[in-house]
């Protein structure tokens, strides 16, 4: 069984399972937080696998930046295909859909509209730390 395979058997019940060499991590957090909390916790991420509920441009941008080898979406946006591809990691899907929706249901994830003008995976990241620990509006 490849990473990949492990990670997807591995992601139900899940947010996210990362797998490599056979070491299994998962995480239960929302959205981009889990990746978000390995990259700040200085996590070396480089050459697993990874299987998601739902992936857009924002998660594959901290993928990049992590050195993901390969990913795998139940749900993967158009604008994260074209940029995993583009940083030539391999990603396949079960549903592919035009955007990322929020939680409420009535607009694009934030998280999506922060990193929509990016291309480098940093700046993204650094963008999507911001924007994290920006004051709530009320």
């Amino acid at each position: 069984m490849t990473d990949l395979e492990l990670a997807k058997a591995n992601l139900e019940g899940h947010s996210i399972c990362l797998c490599k060499d056979g070491e299994i991590i998962t995480d239960d957090g929302r959205g981009i937080s889990p990746m978000m909390r390995f990259i700040n916790g200085g996590r070396d991420l480089s050459g697993y696998s990874v299987a998601d509920i739902i992936i857009g441009k924002a998660a594959a941008m901290l993928f990049v930046k992590a050195g993901i080898a390969a990913v795998y979406g139940k749900v993967l946006s158009t604008a994260a295909r074209d940029y995993l591809q583009q940083s030539k990691i391999p990603c396949t899907w079960d549903t592919l859909t035009e955007k990322i929706i929020n939680r409420k249901g009535d607009d694009i994830c934030p998280m999506e509209k922060t990193v929509a003008g990016l291309d480098d995976a940093e700046e993204g990241y650094q963008a999507l730390k911001a924007k994290i620990t920006e004051p709530a509006k009320r």
